[in-house]
């Protein structure tokens, strides 16, 4: 069904068609656009150009034309999930490249320091490119004297930043003025600049500093080394505050927004009156309020004018730096991704004479229930869009489901180096460019929140007004399992063919067919996360399940990689140079020079119990047990720190990856070893592992 919703709404910019060139093997640029609560309902390729199409004047719709051809001339990720429903932790997710079931950063965890390890930033410095952010960070964590913040994004990867570092900084978007909530700050670097933004609206000092950055970064290079630029926009997030004026006109290196950089009058919308601008499109915008075309039409409320135009103002920013890439030459070979952080909100912080904003205007949660903090479709599918015109074809439609910690692994795989092994996310490129066989996506959600989801009633009365508390989300091709406010880690799953059936109407839990895959789900939330302390869940203690198998061989399989990689990774090209088995936990049987060791099999755990792994070597590694990163010695580690980690695993057997990296030829060190409650560590060996 909504592929030819989607067809229909990309037919009418078929002019726009940009066909595919085959693939270069230059690195690409890279432009991650993140906007901050706009639903999978808000643009106009996936849901509001349907509504156009309806011409039902009680179901207002908006345009966003600058995203619609960028997705005509790319390709539409419709099943493409965040980590998490609310900003902080799902933003935390995209920079690691890790699942809410591992990320340091969950539930409300605001303006908490992202941890100190592979970021999106840092991995594709290694691979040599120029890294920089234009935005809305809120990850720095406490800081006696500002800007000394322990994760500033100069410490986590990136060469320049230009940003509202905290998190409340980002609910105003006059940075100086205050309009509605006090005056805010910007940082340049480590400057803070705000006394200089007259007049600024975010969204526009946004667009400029991103042209601003790409403009130099090429003129530096002379288009020689890519660039990464992370832009993270504000809107339509907070007080829905309005531009000054309207987008200047024509884009690119002569048109749209330009930064000035004059003190007072830094970008070329820094004059007029903040706050006043309203799109032509809207303002003077009426509907059939009441659903009687006898009546007369009202206008819209200003509350939803003011949501229109600021997505339309994103829209113009996109096609703004889209025209930007042309002009500088540099469009065919630049991948440009466009997302959201989670789904719509009910916030506005607008004061007390505007109507209170609801995303129930624009349906701005599209055909879905659930908004920003649920787990439902509507809270956490996001409309995703990817353009790059050198490797896909346009009007590409992708259904295959995918999750925002996917990127890591996808910029890593375009920037030419395998992904740090301690990524949940794996690489979209097959999918993206139609060649080499597709990677699936482990969609794994989990959150908590005390509200209810609203009872809006355009939403399925199951879901109306139901309590949060512990959710989780799992998706397994065409199915997804939701948990609501969870007590045990029994609780059954309701579960939806969400293909069928995307408002999440009718719970299949209930028949004998779906009683495996409810098992199923219980099992793999255990065994794709690790308990935090800071964010404890009522499931954090249970045992881990065993696999339903019985391998026979004694011992582990191991593989070597010869060669200088630039962290633990396991995901290797190529055959290995060697392989072979290991009778014992004990990597100095792996005759091996610079390069990496993986290794794979099963620990069969005699008795339900907590188990205590520990292991320190002359090597980075990364110990997992099913999809649970137990051991993480892949960063910064010291030759011979000792490592420890605890998991509850019931009896049988259980699988094992650990990833080794060998920096120097000689003998490798290196020693797994376990413990259970008071005995004593051991190595394992005879009768613990096979394969």
């Amino acid at each position: 069904m909504f592929k030819s919703i989607l067809w229909s709404s990309l037919a009418v910019l078929s002019a726009l068609t940009i066909q595919a060139q085959p693939k270069k093997t230059k690195k690409p640029n890279i432009i991650f656009v993140l906007v901050d609560d706009m639903g999978w309902g808000d643009v106009g390729a996936f849901w509001q150009n349907q509504r156009l199409k309806n011409n039902d004047r009680s179901e207002p719709w908006q345009f966003t034309p600058s995203l619609d051809a960028m997705a005509h001339q790319g390709a539409m990720l419709t099943n493409h999930y965040c980590a998490a429903p609310v900003c902080a932790p799902s933003r935390a997710s995209i920079l690691l490249g890790v699942s809410q079931g591992h990320a340091n950063v969950r539930d409300n965890q605001f303006d908490k320091a992202l941890q100190d390890t592979y970021t999106l930033g840092n991995v594709l410095q290694q691979a040599g490119y120029k890294t920089g952010l234009v935005g809305k960070w809120g990850l720095q964590g406490k800081a006696d004297v500002e800007p000394n913040w322990p994760a500033h994004p100069l410490n986590r990867g990136f060469d320049y930043s230009y940003a509202y570092i905290r998190h409340k900084d980002g609910h105003e978007h006059y940075p100086k003025e205050g309009i509605y909530r006090g005056r805010m700050q910007v940082w340049d670097n480590r400057q803070e600049v705000s006394e200089g933004l007259d007049k600024c609206f975010t969204t526009d000092l946004w667009t400029a500093a991103a042209k601003n950055w790409i403009q130099k970064e090429v003129e530096q290079s002379k288009g020689e080394d890519p660039f990464f630029l992370y832009l993270a926009y504000d809107v339509p997030h907070a007080v829905l505050e309005l531009p000054t004026q309207a987008y200047p006109a024509g884009g690119g290196l002569k048109g749209g927004l330009q930064w000035l950089g004059k003190p007072g009058h830094m970008i070329n919308t820094a004059s007029g009156t903040p706050d006043s601008y309203v799109h032509p499109d809207y303002a003077n915008a009426t509907y059939d309020h009441d659903k009687n075309p006898a009546t007369a039409e009202v206008p819209w409320p200003d509350t939803y004018k003011r949501y229109a135009t600021l997505c339309r103002r994103i829209d113009d920013g996109v096609g703004d730096i889209m025209k930007l890439l042309k002009d500088l030459n540099i469009d065919e070979n630049t991948m440009v991704v466009f997302t959201s952080d989670n789904g719509p909100s009910v916030e506005s912080y607008l004061p007390e004479e505007y109507a209170k904003y609801e995303p129930t205007f624009f349906n701005s949660f599209g055909p879905f229930d659930g908004i920003k903090r649920d787990v439902w479709e509507g809270g956490v599918r996001m409309p995703t869009i990817v353009s790059w015109p050198a490797a896909i074809a346009g009007q590409r439609v992708i259904d295959q489901p995918s999750a925002s910690y996917d990127w890591l692994a996808t910029f890593a795989d375009a920037a030419q180096l395998p992904a740090p092994a301690r990524t949940d996310g794996v690489s979209l490129i097959p999918t993206l460019t139609g060649k080499g066989k597709p990677n699936t996506s482990k969609v794994y959600i989990e959150y908590k929140q005390n509200g209810k989801t609203p009872s809006f009633e355009e939403f399925d009365t199951s879901h109306r007004n139901r309590k949060r508390n512990n959710m989780q989300k799992i998706r397994k091709g065409d199915y997804v399992g939701v948990r609501y406010n969870i007590s045990t880690a029994s609780d059954d799953f309701e579960i939806y063919d969400v293909v069928k059936d995307p408002q999440e109407t009718k719970n299949l839990a209930g028949e004998p067919a779906f009683k495996k895959l409810q098992q199923e789900f219980k099992d793999e939330v255990l065994r794709i996360r690790r308990p935090d302390a800071e964010a404890p869940r009522p499931y954090d203690q249970d045992f881990v399940p065993a696999l339903s198998i019985e391998p026979t061989k004694a011992g582990l399989q191991w593989s070597y990689f010869q060669g200088a990689y630039p962290w633990v990774s396991s995901n290797m090209s190529g055959k290995p140079s060697k392989k072979g088995i290991l009778k014992s936990s004990d990597l100095s049987q792996v005759k091996m020079k610079e390069g990496m060791a993986v290794v794979k099999g099963y620990i069969k755990v005699p008795a339900d119990g907590n188990y205590r792994f520990s292991m320190e070597a002359n090597g980075s590694f990364l110990m997992r047990i099913h999809d649970a990163t137990v051991l993480d010695g892949s960063y910064k580690y010291q030759n011979g720190q000792a490592l420890s980690g605890s998991v509850a695993l019931k009896a049988g057997f259980h699988p094992v990856t650990l990833v080794y990296q060998h920096a120097e030829s000689g003998q490798a060190n290196g020693t797994l070893q376990w413990q259970q409650a008071d005995a004593a560590p051991k190595v394992l060996g005879a009768g613990d592992l096979f394969y």
